[in-house]
């Protein structure tokens, strides 16, 4: 047998269950339930309420976003769409939030986000122009670990609370099926409104409450 053929039949690693605990937030109680992703070494966790195995499971893929989970940044909607996420999931009383470690900036890292921003702010580019200018892909997030995850808690079938279609479509290509895209709709203002539209116009995200410009801020 040559290294080759040895190498095809290497066991996938997969994402591993580490540790699940009880987590109270302002959202709710949760479960947080703690993987590691043997293919990255990245720490993954999802927040759990009640039991989500089975079909149609309320399920929100969160990328990562210091500046706007964290800081509040007005530059994106992340921050937003994570608090509505959360009090969804808590409402239905069933439902997961995977939050996806590594995918800072659509999976380019925090520094050359920020680098990204910059140019969008100096130079006028869109978010898809800025990345392509620092000679760094558009999208570069992975969704493996996500559907390794929710394989683990159970979840079949998932109403995904997204409004880009990529994700849903990734999800379905690593076996977990989607039955329905629940749009994640927030208000537009003045300082995010150019990056919402250079997502819809761009990267297929469905926006369509956009045309009426921004909200009160």
């Amino acid at each position: 047998m040559t290294d080759s053929d040895a190498a095809v039949h290497v066991e996938d690693p997969g994402v591993r269950r580490v540790v699940a605990v009880r987590l109270p937030t302002a959202y709710g109680e949760f479960r947080a339930v703690g993987y590691l992703d043997g293919r990255t070494g990245a720490e993954q966790v999802a927040l759990v309420q009640g039991d989500p195995a089975g079909e149609r499971v309320l399920t929100r893929l969160h990328s990562e976003c210091l500046t706007g989970d964290a800081f509040g940044s007005r530059h994106c909607e992340c921050g937003e769409q994570l608090a509505v996420s959360l009090r969804a999931i808590a409402r239905e009383g069933r439902g997961v939030l995977v939050y996806l470690q590594g995918h800072e900036g659509r999976g380019i890292g925090l520094l050359a986000k920020l680098r990204a921003m910059k140019l969008q702010q100096d130079d006028g580019l869109d978010t898809v122009d800025a990345n392509l200018a620092l000679g760094l892909p558009v999208d570069a997030r992975d969704y493996r670990a996500a559907a390794g995850m929710l394989k683990d808690l159970g979840v079949r079938s998932v109403r995904l609370l997204s409004n880009n279609p990529r994700k849903g479509e990734a999800l379905e290509r690593y076996g977990v099926a989607v039955a329905e895209r629940v749009p994640l709709l927030v208000a537009p203002d003045a300082e995010n409104l150019r990056y919402l539209r250079a997502k819809r116009e761009r990267l297929d995200h469905d926006l369509p409450h956009l045309d009426g410009g921004p909200g009160p801020s």
